[in-house]
């Protein structure tokens, strides 16, 4: 499958994936009107934009910078067809230790 290079389609495509997302909270909340579903929803949300970030950013450029993937099924492809696949995955897991170290210091007194 090609890539998609059209800035238009590009925008298109992001503006569907949100219109999706609207509509699966609004159902989820309109099935469940309630404070605690809203914070549920919302702790969903954050933890999801995290993990897309953590896969896309995080292992890309610290885990693996010559690892390119086009997707999830592209990335799981790619570390079972890798022969050096449990080093990916034991650079994967110092990342995640060494987060500290990437993270920069907060400027605020008492806080770390």
């Amino acid at each position: 499958m090609r890539d998609l290079s059209s800035k238009r389609l590009i925008v298109a495509k992001g503006l569907m994936f949100l219109a999706l997302a609207g509509m699966a909270a609004s159902l989820l909340f309109w099935q469940a009107p309630s404070l605690g579903a809203a914070a549920l929803m919302a702790v969903l949300v954050w933890a999801s934009c995290r993990f897309y970030y953590f896969l896309f950013y995080a292992l890309e450029r610290y885990a693996g910078p010559g690892l390119r993937y086009a997707g999830l099924l592209a990335l799981f492809q790619q570390i079972r067809r890798a022969r050096g696949a449990t080093r990916l995955l034991a650079s994967v897991a110092e990342v995640v230790a060494n987060a500290e170290a990437v993270r920069p210091k907060s400027r605020t007194p008492g806080r770390d």
